[in-house]
């Protein structure tokens, strides 16, 4: 398992950062962006710990089916206000969402 440290927690946040307005991108998107193909669940702990290193969109963040996250309830309300649309409830329309970095 990957060791969680800084320099790792703000390599996450800033491609996290650089998501655009009405677009998402899944954790382990941003896992191999980084160059950790198989750490998609590190980069959802890192998410969950976010708030404590500023303020990042991480409501863009969702699996890769484009499930929202179950326990964040205004994720989704979120999406919504940046025009992001659902195929059904708490599944982004990823082909319409998915951002291409």
């Amino acid at each position: 398992m990957a060791t969680l440290n800084e320099n790792l927690v703000y390599e996450v946040l800033s491609v996290v950062d650089e998501i655009p307005e009405g677009k998402v991108a899944s954790y382990g998107q941003i896992a191999k962006l980084i160059g950790r193909d198989k750490n998609a669940r590190l980069v959802g702990r890192i998410l969950s710990q976010a708030e404590y290193y500023g303020t990042y969109p991480c409501h863009r963040v969702v699996n890769y089916a484009g499930r929202t996250a179950s326990h964040w309830a205004e994720q989704e309300s979120l999406l919504e206000s940046e025009g992001v649309t659902f195929k059904k409830r708490n599944y982004v329309d990823m082909r319409k969402h998915r951002w291409c970095e």
